[in-house]
């Protein structure tokens, strides 16, 4: 099985008309990606790469049904775009673009959390699963070079870390059931945590590799939860960056999401709840491969 996305999924694109978009489109149609149609305002009526686009996602939703819709959408007019699903009742929101102004993006989760929409990122590559479908720029034009059908669940704050990750599990000859990046922003809809529960339901998913970043306490509650009980299967995971913490003058981050405050966000505290939670924790990238083998027994 997979979580989230497969390829009986329905999905949406806003901003199909985007140059992006019509890049990725074609990936994603070849890859078995269940695209029903795009939006984007004022092109109603257009097609890309046979896909009908319509000028708002009300308009889409009177003539097809969506189970998720992914947003290849500039930072500027997420906000907006992600309400119109979010409004619209699209179960499932993929929010691809980086550096949401944070008001934009806390509106966003707000309504999410009232409406019962899963919202993935903002920041999110996108999501793969194996074998099925996947949205965004997961896997780019060769999908099958990084990822193949299996029993490790991904779940990673950095797309390019995960993509990177899946493809030494898929060198290694170890598959995955679906790949997840949430996002390094500092504002994320689904966390660790969302995404372990329905690992847990998942009766494919043998084992979880989650790749970490410094800041916020994501790992933190994901170390609780799982110490709590509500993940019971192996996991393993890599929080890079604790170089950091001992630097004069802290490097300059990237991701928003990377801020560290009292001790609160630094990798050696994410790696040691996780350790004290039971999990395996990477030092090194190489580290990881060797790790997931021994938790499914095949060391």
């Amino acid at each position: 099985m997979s979580i989230i996305l497969d390829g009986e999924t329905r999905v949406l694109v806003q901003g199909a008309t985007g140059a992006e978009a019509r890049r990725l489109i074609p990936t994603m149609q070849d890859y078995g990606t269940n695209i029903v149609a795009g939006v984007s305002p004022g092109k109603g009526g257009e097609r890309v790469c046979g896909v009908s686009v319509y000028s708002t996602v009300a308009a889409a939703l009177r003539e097809h049904e969506a189970d998720l819709s992914v947003l290849f959408i500039p930072a500027r007019y997420s906000r907006d775009a992600a309400l119109e699903a979010i409004d619209s009742g699209v179960p499932a929101v993929n929010v691809l673009a980086e550096g949401i102004p944070h008001h934009d993006a806390c509106e966003v989760l707000t309504r999410a959390k009232e409406a019962g929409t899963l919202v993935i990122g903002p920041n999110s590559q996108g999501m793969m699963s194996p074998g099925k479908a996947k949205v965004g720029g997961t896997g780019g034009e060769v999908p099958d070079l990084m990822f193949t059908p299996g029993p490790v669940g991904v779940v990673s704050r950095s797309g390019g870390m995960g993509a990177e990750l899946s493809m030494a599990l898929t060198r290694a000859g170890i598959g995955q059931s679906t790949y997840i990046a949430i996002g390094g922003d500092l504002l994320v809809g689904a966390d660790f945590v969302e995404i372990l529960g329905r690992f847990e339901k998942d009766p494919e998913t043998e084992c979880v590799v989650m790749f970490g970043e410094p800041g916020t306490a994501r790992e933190d509650q994901a170390a609780e939860f799982i110490a709590s009980g509500g993940f019971t299967k192996p996991v393993v995971a890599m929080i890079p960056g604790e170089f950091m913490e001992n630097m004069e003058t802290p490097a300059t981050q990237s991701h928003t999401g990377a801020l560290i405050e009292r001790g609160v966000g630094a990798p050696s505290r994410k790696k040691r709840l996780l350790r004290e939670a039971g999990v395996h924790v990477a030092e090194r990238f190489t580290e990881i491969v060797p790790l997931v083998r021994k938790a499914l027994g095949k060391s």
